[in-house]
């Protein structure tokens, strides 16, 4: 016992210091005070652990009815949600023909302030070519927020966006975000809105912008999969998560799941997604026309030429306009 002591020890606190912050979190409205009973307890047990063996194993109870407390926990259905989260996207599908509700398409006069509009859309599935993929870094190397944005064979974009839903109270914080703060929100989105809102209104926020080597079929499967994903949300809200559940799904989590470019499940670049585009460049899925990664990634950079094209209605043709991979605007397909 005394071998498996130090052991024992070295799982449970951290894992009892993550049984405290879920307490703290999401147990309302006595979160803080449920917290500091449990952390008392916790004391206790600790203290009594050098003596008694049995400590150990109440120690351990403690915290798997904490986990087994907070696995249980579901989403509540109706919240008043922050206006960019207003409505939930979904999707009617006939055939090949799929009819989209709620794409935001908001026009911003500030991050803050803005004329909220949500659309109706009409896609069809056949005339899918490609994706195309947005890195947004904000200070930490190893996190990025990832949009999938879907080409259609006239040249229109789709942007696709898994976000933490967040109600009109609250503010996302990373942390919060490990716990049962926020809601998954599968967005459908204009890129003048959600790639904008990033380039020329958050301060912080650096913008990438590649073009991936997708065939048609699996740029289409990759879409139907979101879709299906976005429409199971809808129906049935989950959690967001920011390991698990987070925004690097669109693409990389995807992919992985129907083994298209090569990607791993497991491979650690495809769960923060700051290094997403390092793994893609490194599978041959990037368009790269030849150059080094660093040469690659510095000109993806398009923060500039989106503050440049800012409301213009070709905004999706000149954040691309003479970046590799993409062909110029009037070649488009």
């Amino acid at each position: 016992m005394k071998v498996l002591r130090p052991v024992a020890w070295a799982v449970l606190l951290p894992v009892s210091v993550w049984s405290s912050a879920a307490l703290a979190y999401d147990l309302h409205p006595y979160g803080s005070l449920a917290a500091c009973g449990f952390d008392v307890l916790v004391a206790a047990h600790v203290v009594r652990s050098r003596r008694d063996p049995w400590a150990l194993s109440l120690w351990l109870v403690l915290n798997l009815l904490v986990i087994a407390w907070w696995l249980a926990l579901r989403p509540p259905p109706n919240q008043s949600w922050a206006p960019e989260f207003a409505r939930a996207g979904w999707a009617e599908r006939v055939g090949d023909h799929v009819t989209l509700h709620d794409v935001r398409n908001f026009s911003y006069r500030t991050e803050t302030d803005f004329e909220a509009r949500w659309e109706t859309r009409t896609i069809d599935l056949n005339r899918v070519v490609g994706a195309d993929l947005f890195l947004t870094h904000w200070g930490i190397p190893l996190v990025a927020h990832s949009i999938v944005s879907f080409r259609f064979a006239d040249g229109t974009y789709l942007a696709t966006s898994i976000e933490a839903r967040r109600t009109k109270t609250q503010a996302y914080s990373a942390v919060r975000g490990f716990f049962r703060q926020f809601q998954v929100s599968f967005l459908l989105a204009d890129e003048r809105d959600v790639v904008r809102l990033r380039t020329n209104y958050r301060r912080g926020e650096e913008v990438y912008l590649y073009r991936t080597r997708l065939q048609p079929a699996d740029a289409r499967a990759l879409l139907e999969d979101y879709l299906d994903a976005m429409n199971a949300v809808h129906d049935q809200p989950e959690w967001y998560n920011a390991l698990t559940r987070n925004c690097a799904t669109p693409m990389i989590g995807f992919l992985a799941r129907a083994h298209i470019g090569g990607i791993s499940r497991w491979d650690w670049r495809g769960i923060l997604g700051g290094s997403g585009d390092r793994m893609l460049y490194d599978l041959h899925d990037l368009a790269d026309d030849g150059l080094p990664f660093e040469a690659l990634r510095s000109q993806a950079h398009i923060n500039d030429a989106a503050r440049a094209a800012d409301q213009a209605p070709d905004f999706s043709a000149r954040i691309r306009a003479g970046r590799a991979g993409f062909l110029l605007p009037e070649a488009a397909p």
